[in-house]
């Protein structure tokens, strides 16, 4: 690509080795999908900004049926990926699929424009941002920013309530799920989808698939799936954190099993 100015010429040079670093960095959600509000446990929208304080992204998709959805759950809804620092829909049932890759998408592009913003304040110094360039400079970067959109590593952790109230819509959210699956696969970077549902049968939440790059399996699991009982959300976000976790460990676990293989065998 090319660019005129030294300034910019500079400033693309920084995102290109950003990009380049962010390949074999990750980005992180939550996607949570709900038509209602949390009651039982602690409060969502203060774990929903612990997630967003170990670079994690919630987003919310809240499921109408009817026109209905209270303004308490709307509030919530809001809140709760305000404070994750993410993307918040309400919808009908049958706008789902389109919504859930729309939702994570725009997520991913609002990510890394703020990791852009972070290097634009580095190299030109004071509160400058994306928006403040000028409108070609401006079409450049946002060219870098889709670019590493298509190549970053993801991992989308996907809660989905099963509270009563969402029985009609579980056949709708499998193939929601399914689709985002296909739509993410088709990009050029590497892709780990785990899906956790609440409320569980025995326990407040209960994982359904652990990380995986397709979510193919889903299609038996979700058959048999049960609704009812209560909404634990903020629990339920508490849990999707400590998965996170358990995967980075598990990761620095088995490099140091590489290193510590290739150390004896050297």
């Amino acid at each position: 690509m090319y660019i005129s100015s030294p300034t910019s010429r500079k400033c693309y040079q920084h995102l290109d080795v950003e990009g380049n670093r962010m390949k074999t960095g990750t980005l992180k959600q939550i996607l949570l999908i709900t038509d209602g509000c949390s009651n039982q446990g602690e409060d969502p929208i203060a774990v929903s900004a612990l997630a967003k304080e170990q670079g994690i992204t919630v987003n919310v998709i809240g499921v109408m049926e009817q026109d209905v959805i209270d303004d308490q759950g709307l509030r919530e809804i809001e809140n709760i990926a305000l404070s994750g620092g993410g993307v918040s829909q309400v919808v009908y049932a049958q706008q789902l699929s389109q919504t859930v890759q729309m939702v994570t998408r725009k997520a991913m592009t609002q990510t890394l424009q703020g990791v852009v913003n972070k290097e634009l304040q580095q190299i030109l110094g004071g509160s400058q941002t994306v928006e403040d360039l000028p409108p070609d400079k401006r079409g450049e970067v946002m060219e870098v920013v889709d670019e590493l959109g298509e190549k970053v590593e993801l991992e989308v952790l996907i809660l989905v309530d099963t509270s009563a109230s969402m029985k009609h819509k579980l056949p709708t959210v499998k193939e929601a799920i399914l689709d985002l699956s296909l739509s993410l696969n088709a990009r050029s970077g590497d892709n780990h989808f785990s899906v956790f549902v609440f409320p569980g049968k025995k326990n407040d939440v209960e994982k359904l698939l652990d990380w995986t790059p397709r979510l193919e399996s889903l299609t038996s699991i979700f058959s048999k799936l049960t609704t009812g009982g209560i909404t634990p959300t903020g629990p339920a976000l508490r849990e999707a954190l400590s998965s996170f976790k358990k995967k980075r460990s598990l990761r620095s676990l088995i490099s140091r099993d590489d290193e510590q293989y290739f150390e004896e065998s050297v």
